[in-house]
């Protein structure tokens, strides 16, 4: 997993795997992987999926060409509710998006350590179930 920064603020974590190394050939198999993921967490909850690139594409917004597909798994971790600030950072997001040989798969740090390792975890392993 690589870390960058978006807009040099968003602490993002990253992971791109060519299209033979993982089992998962399709966004929406990958979906389910990471929806699996989530169900089976004594934590976390599955919220919703967000098709990004469809709702991009219905507003006639921009997308880069090399973007075939892209869509967000929306779940929280949320245990606990110690302030207000909390309804800032929380749900967490796992975007997926698909390339002509590749899928993308990126999040933004979690305030939460355990949180985040999970989320490592999970992406990381795509390769190593394949």
């Amino acid at each position: 997993m690589k870390q960058s920064s978006f807009k040099d603020k968003y602490p993002v974590w990253s992971l791109t795997l060519e299209k033979h190394e993982v089992k998962q050939q399709s966004v929406e198999e990958l979906l389910s992987y990471f929806k699996d993921k989530i169900e089976a967490h004594p934590i976390a909850t599955y919220i919703a999926t967000f098709d990004h690139y469809s709702h991009t594409q219905k507003i006639g917004g921009n997308i880069a060409p090399e973007i075939k597909a892209m869509q967000n798994l929306i779940f929280c971790f949320g245990p606990e509710i110690p302030n207000t600030k909390v309804a800032a950072v929380r749900p967490r997001s796992i975007g997926i998006c698909e390339l002509e040989s590749q899928f993308v798969i990126e999040f933004m740090e979690a305030p939460s350590e355990k949180a985040h390792e999970t989320m490592v975890m999970w992406t990381s392993a795509l390769k190593q179930e394949n």
